[in-house]
Order: structure tokens, then C-alpha cells, then sequence
């Protein structure tokens, strides 16, 4: 819609420069109107649109990392008080079980898939970074659900997929001890449609690791046909890779679109600090 242009405003300009044909986007403005939320709506219409954000060299810290959150939902309370530290290496995180965890966003996957209403969108920054890899790659499940023939569009949204976080956990770690699957278990399975219709009328793709099979369907047709999904939705026209550097900040819209990390080295001390914006609509 926007297209690589900038908007006047009366304060100071707002810019959005497209990165990638169908998903991601550069925004530009003043470090003091971002904190005080003057390009508030435009920033969440933009991300809908978009997928993902770029704040290149915008250096916050973690309380003006927050004070921007809190100009575009309502902030997550996890981690230190709204910043939740990502890492793979158990040195640095905080939580070495949740470094653990962790280790499976190398995974194509979107966040908080067993919830009833996902998280509306992250906000993520860079504050140490790997020497190789660790980049991160977003694909738009908008696009990719415009993009189907019609007739399968059709057959698709009267499909229900059973979600879990044993099915991911199982990719890093296929032959789990007992205590760690009853870890994985205590965490409840939720059932989604396949095809998300959102308040908007827009319809996305809901796909990603956690997805174990398609309800009433034979389990080898119904992996099968998940398989291909993913990999249709994750076609390079669908996809932006940032490949970052400290200072960076990048929101994506948690609902529309999937996400993971390119590999890195567990110990390679890499950290970023996310922020979480509350869900605001059930995925029905």
C-alpha cells in the first residue's frame, strides 16, 4: 500500500521503505516520536500490512525498548519486567531450562501457538550477537494463503490442526527422559483452524513446529499435507531475512506471519531481549 515513500507530518516525517516484495519494511522516524507514540497507528497498519519492521541503528534500551511497546499494545509480563531474554546459551540466559527451550527456534513456528489468543506481536533487539549465523527469517502467512487456488482455499478452511509443544520439542530433542515429556505434556494441546480469519477480514496460514496433524484426517495425509504448507508458505517471495546488527529493532506481527532463527553456535553467547504485545483476538 505504501510502497517506498514518506508521510508528512506536522511533527517530524514517518517513513516506510519496503524490503522485500510481499513481506518486511523499513521505518524511519524520530526517536522522540516513537517514544511518545505519535506514529503509533501507523506503525500497527503498517505491520499488519507488512508482516515486519525495521528499526535500523535505533539503539533503545530496555525502557525505551518498553516505553515504545506501550505505545502499540499492551506489554506481556514476562522475563524483567516486559524484557524476556533469548538465548540458546545456557551461560547467558537467565533460565537454563529456558535456554533449552529455545533451541527450537531454529524451527519455522509462530509464538504462543497453544493459546486461545495469540500474542498480538514482538518486539525484538539485538544486544549480542553470534560470529556466525543467527540471523532471523519471517515468512507471511497472508501472502501465502492469497496465493492458493481457490478450490483448495475452500478445502482448507474446514480444517482443524491440533497444536502442541511436545511436537516441537521433539524436533531438538526426539528421545526425551520421562520428567522432560511430562514437562512437554503439562503444557495443554489446543486445536486451531487451519485458515485464520481475522476481525479484519484478511486470511492467514496458522502452520509452524507445533503443528502435529490435522484432526480427523489420517495422520499420514495429514503431516503430508502440512509438510507441503509450510513449504509453500515459505517460499522466497514470502520471506525477509534480517541479518542484524546491534542496535537493531524489529517488530513482527505474531499473527500473520511465522518465524525462526538461522543456526548458530549454542555457546556463542548471542542475546537478544524481546517484548511481548498481548493478544487481542482469538484465533477462530
Amino acid at each position: 500500500m505504501f510502497g517506498e515513500k514518506a508521510m508528512a507530518s506536522s511533527l517530524a516525517p514517518f517513513q516506510v521503505i519496503n524490503l522485500a516484495p510481499r513481506i518486511g519494511a523499513e521505518i524511519r522516524a524520530e526517536t522522540e516520536d516513537l517514544l511518545g507514540g505519535t506514529f503509533a497507528e501507523d506503525i500497527r497498519r503498517t505491520l499488519e500490512e507488512r508482516g515486519v519492521l525495521c528499526f535500523l541503528g535505533l539503539s533503545f534500551d530496555d525502557d525505551q525498548q518498553l516505553q515504545f511497546a506501550r505505545t502499540l499494545g499492551e506489554v506481556l509480563p514476562q522475563g524483567n519486567k516486559g524484557i524476556f531474554t533469548v538465548s540458546m546459551d545456557a551461560k547467558v540466559n537467565p533460565s537454563p531450562e529456558i535456554a533449552e527451550y529455545q533451541k527450537g527456534s531454529v524451527f519455522w513456528h509462530f509464538d504462543t501457538a497453544t493459546s486461545r489468543i495469540p500474542t498480538r506481536a514482538s518486539i525484538l533487539t539485538a544486544r549480542q550477537l553470534s560470529e556466525t549465523g543467527g540471523d532471523t527469517e519471517f515468512a507471511n502467512t497472508y501472502a501465502a494463503y492469497e496465493d492458493l487456488p481457490e478450490e483448495e482455499k475452500q478445502f482448507l478452511e474446514t480444517l482443524r490442526v491440533v497444536h502442541s509443544t511436545e511436537t516441537a520439542q521433539r524436533l531438538v530433542n526426539p528421545w526425551p527422559s520421562y520428567q522432560k515429556l511430562q514437562q512437554w505434556q503439562s503444557i495443554p494441546a489446543a486445536e486451531h483452524p487451519l485458515v485464520w480469519t481475522h476481525r479484519s477480514g484478511r486470511k492467514s496460514l496458522v502452520l509452524g513446529a507445533t503443528a502435529s496433524h490435522v484432526a480427523g484426517m489420517a495422520l499420514d495425509k495429514g503431516r503430508a499435507l502440512l509438510c507441503r504448507l509450510c513449504e509453500w508458505a515459505t517460499q522466497p517471495q514470502y520471506v525477509y531475512r534480517h541479518q542484524w546488527t546491534i542496535g537493531d529493532l524489529v517488530i513482527w506481527d505474531n499473527t500473520g506471519t511465522l518465524h525462526r532463527a538461522t543456526p548458530y553456535g549454542e555457546d556463542s553467547g548471542r542475546r537478544m531481549h524481546r517484548t511481548t504485545l498481548v493478544g487481542e483476538e482469538p484465533l477462530v
